[in-house]
């Protein structure tokens, strides 16, 4: 009788650890699994990267910037970042995607570059070219409408003139021109000066940039907006760099639970793969 109740007690013992260690087994297993995000048949900014559970995507209007961006094409994932010079960049493991623009392979187009371009090719592709037109960093403003009538700076030091020295050209080669000479004569500096400043976080949108304007300096664009229902967002960024390479959606690595997604803030330390905004400052296209 005693080795029976002795048995019993075993028995229930077992039953018992079982039944208390059950939850604490898959308290571990959340812990450890993260969510992903990433769609890696997506080819588009949109498609590639989901929504956290609880958020969702605000509607953009039709052909507007907003949407050009959210939509902009990417190469198939796993693409590798590219230098001007055709060899693939020393670190491959901070982005989730490759946008499909190309690189010149003048050394041109580097961070600043690379988003002037995007913005002028949507311009240029809506319609709009009357509005392409940046500062260098003298302040002078110029014109692709300018530049196609034949117009040409003439540079002194800080001083600059334009003069008609061409024949007019409105072809798509003039335009890439016209940008190499931008790209040339602007940066960050000149986009911080001259472009219009978000100076709260619930006004930013699809196609604001964060950046610091100067030698060096950075800048990276807003590629996507998220919210939840009590008005919390959350964006996706992407980058140029110096040297200049493969425009890519970058992965965020202060928040390994969110990333690609990132949690934005004024005036606060912001960092991206291979970069730290020290003072975070928005700008935005005119």
């Amino acid at each position: 009788m005693k080795k029976l109740l002795f048995t019993i007690a075993i028995v229930l013992g077992v039953v018992l650890v079982v039944i208390q260690f059950k939850p604490v087994k898959a308290t571990v297993a959340t812990v450890i699994v993260k969510p992903n995000y990433v769609n890696k048949e997506g080819l588009t900014i949109a498609s590639r990267v989901k929504a956290p559970e609880g958020f969702i995507r605000d509607s953009v209007l039709e052909e507007s910037f907003q949407e050009y961006v959210r939509n902009y094409v990417l190469k198939r994932f796993g693409s590798k970042v590219i230098n001007y010079d055709g060899n693939p960049y020393f670190f491959q493991q901070g982005h989730i995607g490759v946008l499909d623009i190309p690189v010149p392979s003048n050394g041109l187009q580097q961070c600043a570059d690379a988003l002037i371009r995007i913005r002028s090719e949507y311009l240029w592709n809506t319609n709009q070219k009357d509005k392409i037109g940046f500062n260098f960093t003298s302040g002078d403003y110029c014109s692709w409408a300018k530049y196609a009538e034949g117009f040409r700076p003439k540079i002194n030091g800080n001083k600059v003139i334009f003069r008609k020295t061409a024949t007019k050209n409105n072809s798509k080669d003039s335009f890439y021109n016209y940008l190499n000479l931008i790209f040339n004569y602007s940066g960050t500096l000149s986009l911080f000066n001259e472009l219009t400043q978000v100076t709260t976080v619930d006004k930013l949108q699809i196609g604001d940039m964060l950046i610091i304007g100067g030698s060096p300096g950075h800048v990276v664009m807003i590629a996507d907006e998220i919210k939840n229902e009590v008005g919390e967002k959350r964006y996706l960024l992407f980058q140029g760099n110096t040297p200049a390479q493969s425009v890519h959606l970058l992965k965020n690595f202060e928040n390994l639970d969110n990333s690609p997604w990132y949690s934005l803030k004024m005036n606060s330390e912001i960092s991206v793969p291979g970069f730290t905004f020290a003072d975070s400052k928005f700008v935005r296209f005119k």
